[in-house]
């Protein structure tokens, strides 16, 4: 897949503290495991209330352009918080607009809570044939770290819950928002659904599987086991547990009674 465009986006709200680490290991993986891909970081900034404007465009202006010629930095702001769901709007539109017709789009958190270096799976899977690649935390292997058992016993109840009544073949974990995307599929998806990010909050991640479920011809989808790395994020979780389940369930409910918007 030399020559292609890999496309690396992240919604940031408030990730001052946490991006300057996140962008230094994504610049490392391109050097040490990927030094003939073109990359192109995308950043959303969601009207972050600190520095996180800044710390992307002083990260991009100071980036080495010898050591590192094959990546780009970009940042897309909103000029006010909207949200992760039209965060993650604004992203996959930004792409598709840009993406040719081999490129991928990885997401990812921009809370330093996904390791970089899990792309080089992703995108062998990609190359493989996959069209959708998703980063794990239920296949054998993966885990999670730092996360209360609360969080914990919610999120494998919701896999299960996925599982049995949406079941996507070689897919366990559909909330979470590491994955890799063929970016024509990102594009036909968009043409077909008029509104193809439509959930507000966390529940998006699950809404977007979903929608991806119903495409003709079916796409091919496939996870890699990740550690989940929540006890290397600085700050609290930005995700509020009640109204994300509470979300969570009106959007399986709708999708049970066939309502795609």
């Amino acid at each position: 897949m030399t020559g292609t465009m890999l496309f690396i986006g992240m919604p940031a709200y408030n990730e001052g503290k946490n991006l300057p680490f996140l962008l230094r290991e994504i610049c490392w993986l391109a050097e040490e495991s990927l030094p003939h891909r073109d990359i192109t970081v995308v950043v959303v900034d969601d009207g972050s209330a600190d520095d996180t404007a800044a710390v992307v465009r002083n990260f991009a202006a100071g980036l080495d352009r010898k050591r590192y010629p094959r990546v780009q930095i970009e940042l897309v702001p909103h000029e006010v918080n909207k949200g992760l769901a039209e965060a993650m709007k604004t992203l996959l539109t930004h792409v598709a607009g840009q993406g040719g017709p081999r490129d991928v789009l990885v997401t990812m958190d921009g809370d330093n809570s996904h390791p970089p270096g899990l792309i080089v799976r992703m995108l062998q899977l990609v190359g493989e044939g996959h069209d959708v690649v998703i980063a794990s935390r239920y296949q054998r292997g993966g885990r999670v770290l730092g996360l209360s058992r609360f969080r914990g016993f919610l999120s494998v109840g919701a896999s299960w819950m996925f599982r049995l009544l949406f079941p996507i073949r070689n897919v366990r974990d559909y909330t979470c928002g590491y994955r890799a995307y063929r970016v024509p599929v990102l594009q036909r998806a968009l043409k077909e659904h008029a509104n193809f990010v439509s959930e507000r909050g966390f529940s998006c991640m699950v809404d977007i599987l979903l929608k991806l479920r119903t495409a003709r011809p079916a796409l091919v989808m496939n996870e890699v086991p990740m550690v989940l790395r929540y006890d290397k994020k600085a700050g609290a979780s930005k995700m509020r547990v009640l109204r994300t389940v509470k979300d969570t369930l009106l959007l399986l409910a709708r999708r049970r009674l066939g309502k795609m918007s």
